[in-house]
């Protein structure tokens, strides 16, 4: 499933806070003011829309999703950590996302329609308001950096997406259709061992372990009126899902002991723990003067909804964010200094505490 970045970027990039410039025009430092935990921010892509930039085991590439030059739709690249070696691992047909890096980083895991058809699917239809497209042709599939055609993983009607691997290197979580709803599912490496690990209705998705293998963090749309719970299931039933307000949830990785994080009216997603284990780093809108105007920062959060911090000040998007296991980096996507509107790139920066 395509994030919410992609179709949110409505509004122009403002360029503000530190904006040093060199004698040719090009950006000396992607800071902006209040950003005291970034330093050293470097841009890794520099044209199309890159996000969901995620660390392989050894921290030494990077693994995302972009659509650039002649690309259709999104396909999944790798590059290393300068930006250099940027190159296609997915088939090139159909559309792809949600791709993780597998133990040893030979083997990668990412979501793509390409076995339904070969040509990007349909788009969304706006009619119904902002809707994202959670397409049933989406499986999982398995493959590798040499280009071997990549083998489905635990193929099944309905959408399958959004897997994310354990930093144990024991077990993968997604988010499946499979049961008729959009719930979050558990794993072994080769599809063994399938357990459902949400079941409460509505959208379950974007899951990610804590450092320590213990928990998962995810967010989540629950719908509890009427009405509500009708026009989910209207729009479930023709593969869409309204992204408008979203809640970081947090659970124990075989689903007990679920604990909501956020409360809000705003949409918060892409959470992913700090090495710490107790903190969540995330996106959200939440300081926005409209809740349904693209203005997305990264903030972060105490495991128990404590302490919320503001990361990121830009006036447009930052989102998808991801630490190094020493807490050292973040990866995250962002529209700042783009060369052309709703253009998206990656960025790395160091992380001071």
């Amino acid at each position: 499933m395509r994030r919410l970045i992609f179709l949110l970027s409505t509004a122009l990039m403002v360029v503000g806070g530190c904006t040093n410039k060199s004698g040719n025009g090009i950006s000396e430092t992607y800071r902006f003011e209040k950003e005291k935990h970034l330093h050293n921010i470097r841009m890794l892509t520099d044209e199309g829309e890159n996000a969901e930039a995620y660390f392989s085991f050894d921290e030494k590439s990077l693994i995302f999703q972009s659509r650039h030059g002649d690309l259709q739709c999104d396909q999944i690249f790798t590059m290393h950590l300068d930006g250099s070696h940027k190159r296609l691992v997915s088939t090139g047909m159909g559309r792809t996302t949600c791709s993780y890096f597998l133990p040893g980083d030979h083997s990668i895991i990412y979501a793509s329609t390409h076995m339904a058809d070969k040509n990007c699917p349909q788009p969304p239809d706006y009619s119904h308001g902002y809707v994202w497209k959670v397409y049933k042709t989406y499986d999982l599939f398995v493959g590798d950096l040499k280009g071997t055609p990549p083998v489905p993983l635990v193929a099944h009607d309905g959408y399958d997406a959004e897997a994310t691997v354990s930093p144990l290197g024991n077990k993968i979580v997604f988010t499946s259709q499979r049961n008729g709803d959009l719930d979050i599912y558990s794993m072994n490496l080769d599809g063994s061992d399938l357990r459902q690990l949400t079941d409460e209705l509505g959208y379950d998705g974007g899951p990610f372990f804590s450092w320590n293998g213990e928990k998962i963090v995810y967010r989540c749309y629950h719908p509890t009126t009427e009405t509500e719970i009708s026009r989910y299931k209207t729009l479930l039933s023709e593969e869409l899902i309204e992204p408008s307000i979203f809640q970081i949830w947090v659970m124990n990785s075989d689903g007990t002991d679920k604990k909501q994080v956020t409360n809000n009216d705003y949409a918060n997603f892409a959470p992913f723990y700090h090495p710490d284990n107790q903190h969540i780093i995330f996106c959200s809108n939440l300081n926005s003067s409209d809740p349904r105007k693209p203005d997305f920062n990264l903030w972060m959060i105490g495991e128990n909804g404590s302490g919320l911090e503001q990361i990121t000040f830009f006036d447009n998007f930052d989102g998808f964010p991801m630490f190094t296991s020493d807490g050292k980096k973040l990866v995250f996507a962002s529209n700042r200094f783009n060369k052309k509107e709703r253009e998206t790139n990656v960025f790395l920066a160091d992380w001071i505490d």
